[in-house]
């Protein structure tokens, strides 16, 4: 069973994305609702993904993705977020998320996306 990492500065939203994610078989092993936490749980937690929002107080998402990989260069990251913009998805391509998808998001391509990241050799 894959080990995910939520990260989203609004309680709903991890809360739903827990759901969606124990539906599929995968394992919640935390939250964060900061950047900072996020770099704090993954240390601690070693998750073989994270999803990642963009923008959280104290540190956000694309610093965070840079933390992380700097701890794990090979961390799988997916990026869900509201700020879907074409340089929004680059910047967090380029700090080493391996995939992007834009809220509000259907629940079969966080599945879809999920499923496909999980099977990829880490």
């Amino acid at each position: 069973m894959k080990r995910v990492l939520v990260v989203d500065d609004a309680a709903f939203m991890r809360m739903a994305l827990r759901s969606i994610l124990e539906k599929c078989g995968f394992e919640v092993v935390g939250d964060a609702d900061t950047g900072i936490k996020a770099v704090q749980q993954y240390k601690l937690l070693q998750p073989d993904i994270v999803t990642m929002d963009l923008t959280m107080p104290e540190l956000n998402g694309i610093e965070a993705i840079k933390l992380i990989r700097a701890i794990d260069k090979n961390a799988r990251i997916i990026v869900i977020s509201s700020m879907g913009h074409e340089i929004q998805v680059r910047e967090a391509i380029a700090a080493g998320a391996v995939s992007f998808i834009v809220k509000p998001f259907k629940e079969e391509i966080v599945k879809q996306q999920l499923l496909t990241i999980s099977q990829a050799n880490k």
